[in-house]
């Protein structure tokens, strides 16, 4: 055994291998440095994050990112203004698009993965200006996020709390705690996200499973509900805003409500796209990013659409708790009023204790995204450099330095005016998302684009997404309408909001502008198909996943030469491997 390991220790292919990767590393970053006025210094050790997250952690990471306090709780409100039916249509067609959406960044990634995100492949493939003004407005979403997740932190505990303790101090914890986190690595982040995100898929598949059976009349009411509200009040409802007593009949108004759904299922799957940034720290990554993507359509269907069709089995739209839910606790979630109905007690407690780890997982990977997204800008020169560097185990510390301050903004839920004005901020950003999915679209349009025009087919790539091109053309033409439309409902009634609208649709001519005005001064140009860049860092990337290869290889073979010895590792890929 002992000879055996020396051997692969000493295994010359691996060694060439790690020196090719080193030299081209070396290579590639004088080539970025020298290529791009604005970036001065060259990317040394000090500047790179490390390939620490495994395979299992990037796929549940995905699937967790698409989990959380929107399908919780956000669902009630989609309930009682569209219906069962609405929302059963909604939340299904926006989820084939982020389906469309993830099966199109995970094709662009697994070719050549880059470490900046959305920066970086926008720069590549479309344009630098693309680039910085995608950058920016996501650098903007991810520093209001995690304050809001703070305070959400606190409205949750306050369940139990009732403003006994202050705010200040849970407030105080979160932040403390996932700062922590991700000043210890990305290795670290992995394990604990990975943990919390099987938390969630154990916790929607148990909601999923009871609220079919209090749906076939399982519970201690012993009410077979069934379909009988989608019959009445109906599956369509007409649209009503009590704020602007407004309401819209007919046929007119079932549609508004449908649209105004549209909106509402966007922003349930927000956040799904934080694979993208995960990715570039993954440890072989055309191996480990097709296995998160291929499930992606599956999980979707199970955990949104399922628990969808129920709630609308078993939680009447008309119901006086569910119209009379606020905040973000357990009271506000579907889920916990059809628990209520069913006459099941104790489980409104263990679901707001389930949302309290959805939210503090929420936090934890915002800060993530925040500190990894001004990394890639820094990285791509359009940013200060000092947030470029990374300490010894790769951690952007700086970056997370400027998430940690922007948290402090939580601190202003402890005053009512400033809460209000907080919200606005929370509504700027909300269209940050939508605009990361055009993008990430875009950007595969050109990648195919940039493939057909340079002779190199799709199917010699590592991982090709389904029904292309025409599954990219229709979901950004979904987003541009959805982008458009975002806050039409200000324009409902006699009154006009003008604050819901401003707030709601500031971001795009930010966007917008950002890009213009970056084109203007540095005149950048929109790359043609055949002068994309298909082939910089192509050869590292080859040359590593040869390594990650050897190095399975090499494990392989000291299994099998310990008699195929069925240890912790060998049950989990027979049981879970499969699925994570």
């Amino acid at each position: 055994m002992k000879d055996l390991e020396k051997n692969f220790a000493g295994n010359k292919l691996v060694n060439d291998l790690q020196s090719v990767v080193s030299r081209h590393t070396d290579e590639y970053n004088l080539s970025v440095a020298r290529s791009n006025p604005i970036y001065s210094h060259d990317l040394d050790p000090d500047h790179q994050l490390k390939k620490d997250l495994k395979s299992r952690e990037i796929s549940m990471i995905a699937l967790g990112g698409s989990i959380g306090t929107g399908l919780l709780i956000s669902t009630g409100t989609s309930l009682k203004t569209g219906g069962a039916g609405s929302m059963f249509i909604a939340y299904t067609f926006i989820g084939l698009v982020i389906y469309a959406v993830m099966t199109a960044i995970g094709e662009v990634a697994t070719f050549i993965v880059l470490p900046g995100g959305f920066t970086s492949y926008a720069k590549r493939y479309c344009s630098s200006s693309l680039g910085v003004a995608v950058g920016y407005v996501y650098l903007i979403k991810y520093l209001i996020l995690p304050p809001n997740q703070a305070t959400s932190f606190y409205l949750v505990i306050n369940f139990w709390n009732n403003d006994r303790i202050s705010p200040g101090v849970f407030i105080t914890i979160i932040l403390v705690v996932i700062t922590l986190i991700n000043l210890f690595g990305v290795k670290l982040f992995g394990q604990v996200e990975f943990w919390l995100s099987c938390f969630k898929v154990v916790t929607c598949t148990g909601l999923i499973i009871l609220l079919l059976i209090i749906a076939l009349g399982g519970g201690p009411d012993g009410d077979r509900r069934g379909f009988r509200y989608w019959q009445d009040p109906g599956a369509f409802l007409e649209y009503s805003n009590s704020a602007k007593n407004l309401t819209i009949d007919g046929s007119k108004g079932k549609f508004v409500s449908f649209v105004s759904l549209l909106v509402t299922a966007v922003f349930a799957y927000t956040g799904t796209e934080l694979a993208v940034i995960v990715f570039a720290e993954a440890a072989r990554p055309r191996k480990s990013i097709p296995k998160a993507i291929k499930l992606t359509l599956y999980r979707i269907i199970f955990f949104y659409v399922f628990s969808i069709l129920f709630l609308g089995m078993c939680v009447n739209p008309k119901d006086k708790l569910l119209l009379g839910a606020s905040g973000t606790d357990a009271s506000a979630s579907p889920f916990v009023i059809a628990i209520k109905n069913a006459k099941i007690k104790i489980l409104d407690h263990i679901i707001n204790a389930c949302i309290l780890v959805f939210v503090f997982s929420a936090a934890n990977s915002d800060m993530y995204i925040c500190s990894r997204t001004i990394y890639g800008l820094a990285i791509e020169g359009y940013a200060p450099k000092i947030f470029a560097k990374t300490n010894k185990i790769g951690v952007p510390i700086y970056g997370i330095l400027l998430s940690f301050l922007f948290c402090c903004l939580a601190f202003m839920s402890l005053s009512s005016s400033s809460a209000e004005v907080f919200s606005y901020f929370v509504n700027v950003v909300s269209l940050a998302g939508l605009i990361a999915w055009f993008s990430v679209l875009l950007i595969h349009i050109r990648f195919m684009a940039a493939l057909k025009a340079q002779g190199i087919p799709r199917s010699s790539l590592s991982y090709t997404a389904p029904l292309q091109p025409y599954l990219s053309y229709g979901a950004i033409t979904v987003c541009t309408i959805i982008i458009l439309i975002k806050n039409f409902t200000a324009f409902l009634g006699d009154t006009f909001d003008y604050k819901g609208f401003i707030t709601g649709y500031i971001i795009l001519p930010v966007f917008v502008l950002t890009f213009l005005i970056h084109k203007i001064i540095y005149k950048t140009k929109f790359w043609k198909a055949h002068e994309i860049d298909l082939v910089t860092h192509l050869d590292v990337i080859e040359a590593e996943e040869e390594v990650f290869a050897a190095k399975e290889a090499e494990e392989h073979a000291i299994w099998e030469a310990e008699g195929k010895p069925k240890n912790a590792a060998w049950w989990y890929e027979k049981i879970f491997g499969w699925i994570f």
